[in-house]
């Protein structure tokens, strides 16, 4: 069984998603052990890039902040090295296929289980050209993560069918953000892919209060948050690690309850 679904294995799921060396690793660090260390069950570590063509305009500045700031991939993966030494919760990258094929997709995958990293997620390859990193993904047991979008429609269960680690279901049209509601129906999404695997699924894009936590955890075995905790980096710098602990804690309680 891959890493990633012992993320799952208590309760609903809540993933945190921290973009790296905003605004410098140290705190990075910091906010990664506060979010495990109050209830986060995996964590995205966002590998920063120039054209970050998912993200809205929060997690946008998170990356120029961290490319003016001098981070690099090898940087990122010295970080995640030092994490291991006492974060046992998945750990899972989302970057660019850019990123991947600028440091050697052989090279980067490898790298990624060396280090501890259990899955990749690549917000810019559709599901058809994956083959570019399944193989390689599959060699070194790193979980290709797939999407999938309100646009998907005919594509779900076929996505379904050959999922790892976790399904990221996309809420909405559009980029990254916090919204006020999310009005796709995503029930009917869940359905089709409970129908066609038995890998969990998590819904992130637009989630970021505990109430919308709650609502999107019926429907779902995860909730995916990125913009709200990428703000309370962007609004505390170097001091936002606790802020972030007393959030992961609200939305875990929610989920919980």
């Amino acid at each position: 069984m891959s890493r990633i679904q012992t993320a799952f294995e208590n309760g609903k799921a809540f993933i945190a998603f921290i973009t790296c060396g905003d605004p410098d690793l140290s705190t990075t660090a910091a906010a990664v052990r506060a979010a495990a260390e109050n209830g986060a069950d995996l964590i995205e570590l966002g590998i920063p890039f120039s054209d970050p063509t998912a993200e809205g305009p929060v997690i946008q500045g998170a990356n120029i902040r961290a490319l003016k700031g001098g981070v690099t991939t090898d940087k990122i993966f010295a970080l995640v090295k030092e994490l291991r030494r006492d974060v046992t919760i998945p750990l899972v990258f989302m970057t660019y296929a850019n990123v991947v094929f600028s440091y050697g997709a052989e090279r980067f995958i490898s790298t990624c289980k060396e280090i501890g990293i259990d899955g990749l997620i690549l917000p810019d390859i559709p599901f058809e050209e994956k083959e570019e990193f399944l193989p390689i993904c599959r060699r070194y047991g790193v979980d290709l993560i797939s999407l999938i979008a309100p646009t998907s429609e005919n594509r779900i269960a076929m996505i379904a069918k050959e999922a790892e680690g976790f399904l990221y279901i996309v809420s909405s049209l559009g980029v990254t953000g916090m919204r006020s509601e999310i009005k796709t129906d995503l029930a009917s999404i869940v359905q089709v892919v409970c129908q066609n695997t038995d890998t969990p699924c998590a819904i992130g894009f637009g989630i970021s209060t505990p109430e919308q936590a709650a609502k999107m955890a019926n429907l779902t075995d995860g909730v995916i948050v990125g913009s709200a905790i990428v703000k309370l980096l962007e609004r505390y710098g170097k001091d936002a690690p606790p802020h972030i602990g007393a959030y992961v804690k609200s939305m875990k309680d929610a989920l919980r309850s």
